[in-house]
């Protein structure tokens, strides 16, 4: 995955983090878009806490916590991995879901705290009566900045609208990610050995940004 790519899908927490409901207030929002906006709301509250956003341990924690009940992070780690997935070993498949939470949570962290005067537009959706699959498409505007055309692919999943895969002008975070760790397997033999890096490096991350 390219630089570009990886500035792109650094977004993906901006959008979580600080989204601001300027064009449509929050009753005249769909259910799938509420729920973006509940998992927004409670990480811009924590925002106005200057000095909760010096500690990246505590900051880490609340992203997980508040991105947690919006996103489903079971069906997006499988659609990561693909064909990886259904030849992977149990144990596999939960090593890999907790080490790539943990890199896509540390991700929205850092952008947590980096980044501010972001906003969202909704766009209109249509649905079907019934419908447990949509795509909630949004633009994310800045100052003096072209809007960022964001689309979340979300599914109804116990009740609960979750976001499965993010699209940012066109470009899915779930496919580039299928291609990198693919890639990554090759090179490295083994999905366990592309597990064990990516917790190595999710924990060198951690300690970086704690110390």
């Amino acid at each position: 995955m390219n630089v570009k790519r990886y500035t792109l899908f650094g977004f993906f927490a901006v959008l979580m983090a600080f989204i601001s409901v300027t064009q449509v207030m929050a009753a005249d929002l769909l259910p799938p878009q509420q729920a973006i906006e509940n998992a927004s709301a409670k990480l811009q509250q924590k925002m106005q806490d200057k000095s909760f956003i010096k500690d990246f341990s505590k900051v880490n924690q609340f992203v997980n916590e508040a991105i947690l009940p919006s996103t489903d992070f079971d069906k997006i780690s499988s659609l990561v991995l693909g064909k990886l997935w259904k030849t992977a070993t149990p144990e596999e498949r939960e090593r890999f879901k907790h080490e790539f939470q943990t890199l896509l949570v540390r991700t929205y962290s850092r952008a947590f705290i980096e980044f501010k005067d972001w906003s969202i537009r909704y766009l209109p959706i249509e649905m079907e009566p019934g419908a447990t699959k949509v795509v909630v498409k949004t633009e994310v505007i800045q100052p003096s900045l072209q809007p960022v055309a964001v689309d979340y692919r979300m599914l109804l999943s116990d009740g609960q609208w979750k976001a499965y895969d993010i699209m940012i002008e066109g470009v899915s975070l779930v496919t580039n990610y299928r291609t990198t760790f693919s890639s990554e397997v090759q090179n490295k033999g083994s999905l366990s050995a592309v597990i064990d890096g990516l917790q190595k490096r999710n924990s060198e991350a951690l300690l970086a940004k704690n110390s």
